[in-house]
Formats: C-alpha cells, structure tokens, sequence
C-alpha cells in the first residue's frame, strides 16, 4: 500500500534529524563523496576523499553533516549518486507518494537529501516510526527484564528453601558430634587421673633407678680410668710403629724416584731416537670456524680470568704452552680505530706475528664475520691462527669456544677490553687481559 505526503512549505526541519537517519545521510555522503571529481568537493572535505567510505563516515561525520545542510549544490550531487543507485525510490519520492515497504531511515534519508515537496513531513513520519518502533523495543524489553526478575525470584526462593533444609542438618548434626564430644571428653578425664596415677608410680620406680644407676656410675668411672690407661699405652706403642714404618717408607720412595727418572730419562731418548713429533693438532684446531680460505663454521661461549697490571703480562706470556686468544676488533679499535678494517687487521696480525716468534707461544686472532658482511681473503702470519666467526655468531662465542675446547690446567689468556667476555672466560679457567696491555706489548715489540 503506498502512502502519499502531505505538501509542506517551509525549507527547514523544527527539529534535528533523527540520530539513525542523520546516520544513514552521513553514509550516502560518504559513498558519494569518493565519486565526484575534485573540483567538485567542498574545500572541508578534500582531506577526506581519499578514505575508505567507511573511514570517511567515521572521521568527517560532523563535516559531512554540516556541508550537506549548508551547501546545496553539494547536497544535490549527493542525491543525484542515491538516484544513480535507486531510481525507484527518488521517483517515488517525486511523486509524493511513500512505498509502504520502505524502511522509514532510507525514506527519510532520501526525502532530506532530494528535498521534494513535503519532505518535512517524510523526516517526520519517520522520527514517528522510530519513536514507536523504539518505544516497543521498549516494552519488550522492559517484559522480558519482568521475566527474568520472576524466574531469579522463584530461584532464589528454591536455593533459599534448599539452604534452610542444609542449615537444619547440619543443626542436627552438629548437635549429636557434641553430644559424642562430651562423652570422649568426660572418657579423657577419667584417662588423665588413671595416667596421673601411673605417673607417681613411675616417678617412684625412676627414683629408686637412679640411686642404682649412680651406685654403677661409680664403678663404670673406675673401669673407665682404668681403659684409658691402657689406651694411652697402646698409643704410645702405635706412635712407635708409625716412626719405625716412616723410615722404611723414606726408603722405598728414594727407590721408587730413582727408578722413575730412569724411565723418564728412557722415554725422551727414545723419543729423540724415533723422532716422533710433540704434536699434530692444537685444541683450538677443532674449534669450528670461518678461516680466511674456507669460510662458514659456528661458534659457542668461553671462559676467563681478568687482570689489569700490567707487570703480570710478561709472567703470562712467559707460562709453558701457553695460548694467546686475541679478540681482534676488540684491540684494533682501541688502539688505531682511524684506519680501516683491513689496514687494522694487517697491523695487528703483524704484530702477533713478531710477538709469537719472540715468545714461541700459540696464538689465535679471532675477528667478527659480522663486520664483514662476507669473509674475506686474509694470510694469516707465521705463527698466528686467524679465524672468523660464522653467520649468526659473533667473535666473543667464538672465544667462549675456543677457551672451552683447552684441557682443563692449560694457561689460557684471553686479550680483550669486553667486561661480559672477560667474566664469562673467567669462569671457565681463562685469565682475561684488557686489549690495552697487548697494545703496549706490540708497540714495545
């Protein structure tokens, strides 16, 4: 059934749009906004035609609004996008006449943006529609509220009826639990006076023990003197024995050295005569890691001992079979960080290099791959070990690795100025040396 309007005059509405139809009106706004060309759109909403509609209705909702209800040429580019999209609707509209199917926020939306006449009217049978559909809303909810206030109402009577049968009981119970803890307590007392009773027996009994107990004490304190007498004899003659076997003992271990530095002095003549090496591998050797020729390898944690005087360096390098780990970047830029990476790897390594020929110690160089960004082509110097730490590792697990891949009572000296690799080596059995005590050692060399 199709509703026809009644013809209206004036050009405003006596009241603001009804919040859901506003709504609606701000949405049209926004769809049609991303449509017009830019010479088109009014200097408040340029910022927000490049939004999403959804976005531009959300954030420029109090710009739309405004606009439309001053500017009617941008009104009626908006109605012309709705006619564009519902032809029907508009020309209903035009015609005065309402399709009775219609949902009364579009209705209205339309009629406020086309703007035909009698629109007013349309707004306001549309606030009416609302109004009721809000006020049944209302209602039925209100009903439905009635409903579940009754249905907690006959809960809380049965919970309560349920409570009061619990509490009942647990009153009958507790009753007869006081009733039977009267009874035990009177059956304690009647058990206290008979243990009262047994108790002055016993005291009786204790009493006349003692006395016995002290009679016997005397006799076992005569005994007792009397074995430690002839403890103190057997000690003296065990102390005698003892320095009697201590003589023998000198004796047999004068043998025993003679015949072990016979075998040792055997052992190196032999070794001298079959000209066996010392060593093939070092520890460090097995230590995986990127070498100048053959990058990629991994690394682990090490360990370490700190010790800034400078007068214990040549103690340290002095040590038999020691080995000097040096964590390379660690050094160079402390002492020369002006020259570039190469030009400080070649200094220090040929520094290590006259340091390991004047001590005759092994020596490892260990420099961040990571700095390098690839492994790079670098001679290691005679004596001196050069390895890079692998891709995802850095050169302090490397150093943790190599310190940890000594034999336990090999000195170990770690050079660098890193207070966490430093602590870390320590605990492992290495002694820690600042990267400025090996700078001076080089320069001096």
């Amino acid at each position: 059934m199709t509703r026809y309007l009644m013809n209206s005059s004036p050009d405003g509405l006596d009241r603001p749009l009804p919040e859901a139809v506003r709504q609606h009106v701000v949405e049209l706004a926004a769809q049609a906004l991303g449509t017009l060309p830019a010479e088109q759109l009014p200097a408040t909403l340029k910022p927000f035609a490049r939004f999403e509609p959804r976005r531009r209705a959300r954030l420029a909702a109090p710009h739309l609004a405004a606009q439309l209800e001053a500017d009617k040429d941008f009104r009626e580019r908006v109605a012309e996008a709705l006619e564009a999209g519902s032809p029907e609707l508009v020309a209903a509209l035009r015609e005065g006449r309402l399709p009775a199917a219609a949902d009364p926020v579009v209705l209205a939306s339309a009629a406020y943006l086309v703007r035909p006449a009698g629109w007013q009217d349309t707004v306001e049978v549309a606030r009416a529609d609302l109004d009721r559909a809000a006020a049944v809303a209302e209602g039925n909810a209100a009903e439905e509220a009635a409903a579940r206030l009754r249905e907690q109402l006959a809960a809380a009577k049965a919970a309560l009826k349920e409570d009061t049968e619990r509490l009942r009981e647990q009153l009958r119970s507790a009753r007869a639990e006081n009733a039977e803890l009267r009874r035990k307590l009177h059956e304690a007392r009647e058990r206290a006076r008979a243990a009262e009773r047994d108790r002055e027996d016993l005291l009786q009994q204790v009493t006349a023990e003692r006395a016995a107990a002290a009679t016997a004490a005397g006799a076992t304190e005569s005994e007792l003197r009397r074995l430690r007498e002839r403890l103190a004899d057997a000690e003296r003659q065990l102390e005698s024995g003892r320095r009697v076997a201590r003589g023998e003992r000198s004796l047999e271990d004068a043998r025993l050295r003679v015949l072990l530095d016979t075998l040792q002095e055997a052992a190196a003549g032999l070794r001298r005569e079959l000209a066996l090496p010392t060593s093939i591998t070092r520890p460090a050797d097995s230590v995986e890691a990127i070498s100048p020729e053959s990058p990629g390898v991994r690394g682990i944690p090490a360990r370490a001992l700190s010790d800034d005087d400078p007068a214990l360096l040549d103690q340290l390098l002095a040590l038999p079979q020691v080995h000097l780990i040096v964590d390379g970047y660690n050094v160079t830029k402390t002492g020369y960080p002006h020259l570039t990476l190469a030009d400080q790897r070649a200094r220090l390594l040929t520094g290590l290099s006259a340091l390991a020929t004047q001590i005759r110690a092994e020596v490892t160089c260990v420099w961040d791959g990571a700095e390098l960004g690839a492994p790079v082509s670098v001679p290691a110097p005679r004596g001196v070990r050069v390895r890079f730490s692998a891709p995802g590792q850095t050169a302090d697990d490397l150093i943790r690795e190599l310190v940890r891949a000594e034999p336990q009572g090999r000195p170990v000296v770690v050079f660098s100025a890193d207070r966490e690799v430093a602590d870390s080596v320590r605990r492992d059995g290495a002694r820690p040396v600042p990267s400025t005590l090996l700078l001076k050692r080089l320069s001096r060399a």
